[in-house]
């Protein structure tokens, strides 16, 4: 097998918002193939295909891989993946951990999707070269200088990447439910309907649900919950003369009982304390 990685250490106990668990590079190599059941692994990880080609087996089907297509995994997914025998693959990848890093994708507009593909390869290339060789050179000798490396090539990916078309015969396609995610993120603190969101997409309620949870790894009310607790803290900053009632009201909670309930699940504190935490910092 012809690689080149770096594996480091993970810091147990840390603020950061991303660091690398492994980044490396592998190429020229028929027989690479990884398998991981269902909760086997418990950070987040990214690939792109250079050159060759692959295959990504995703809920029953198997999805064929070149040059600019990507796959994201979130943690204790199932994994399986292999490159061809006769084209093998040149596939770059970082696995990756960090503190809130679930909300930070979502809200950066990457929903819970396994596949996609790059628009511009090489700035996310360069990205992932930067970041190999400080791992190389110093490993966690520079904590700050990881993180900022990382979180580099996680902007790269977020600008660079779209929604995989899948090749004629394979699942059914989500494209419908990618298109609509940056409409209902836009939505999300008015009243939810399913029946409309589902009426958008052509299909029928249970069926929306089903393609959106192959889309998403959530559920559509899940979603829109994650939407509404960031724009909560959003306007928590923003607006700090707002009593927190009325925000509540804002981000689609006209009881500010539940939208506390709904803040200490996800952010671990309520929106008082979330205020006072940080909106000294701005």
């Amino acid at each position: 097998m012809v690689m080149r990685q770096r594996h480091l250490p993970t810091i147990p106990e840390h603020r950061l918002l991303c660091l690398p668990v492994s980044v490396g590079w592998y190429w020229d190599e028929p027989e690479h193939i990884v398998d991981r059941s269902k909760g086997a692994w418990n950070d987040y990880s990214i690939h792109f295909v250079l050159e060759g080609k692959g295959y990504v087996e995703l809920d029953g089907a198997i999805h064929t891989l070149g040059r600019g297509d990507a796959f994201l995994y979130y943690p204790y997914e199932r994994q399986r993946y292999y490159s061809s025998e006769e084209e093998p693959w040149s596939i770059r990848w970082v696995h990756f951990y960090g503190k809130k890093l679930n909300e930070f994708l979502i809200g950066m507009g990457i929903q819970r999707s396994t596949l996609w593909s790059i628009r511009q390869l090489e700035p996310l290339e360069e990205a992932h070269q930067r970041l190999m060789e400080e791992a190389e050179r110093h490993v966690l000798l520079h904590d700050a200088k990881l993180t900022t490396l990382m979180y580099a090539l996680l902007v790269e990916f977020m600008s660079q990447a779209v929604p995989f078309m899948p090749a004629k015969g394979s699942a059914p396609s989500t494209e419908r439910i990618d298109e609509l995610l940056p409409l209902m993120q836009e939505q999300a603190c008015e009243p939810f309907n399913l029946d409309y969101w589902a009426e958008q997409a052509g299909v029928s309620t249970f069926y929306f649900c089903k393609l959106f949870r192959r889309a998403t790894r959530m559920t559509p009310l899940a979603f829109i919950t994650l939407c509404r607790i960031q724009a909560g803290k959003e306007q928590l900053l923003e607006r700090p003369d707002w009593p927190v009632k009325r925000i509540a009201e804002e981000c689609g909670y006209p009881n500010a009982s539940y939208f506390n309930k709904r803040f200490l699940e996800h952010e671990g504190m309520t929106p008082t304390e979330f205020r006072e935490l940080y909106g000294r910092r701005i």
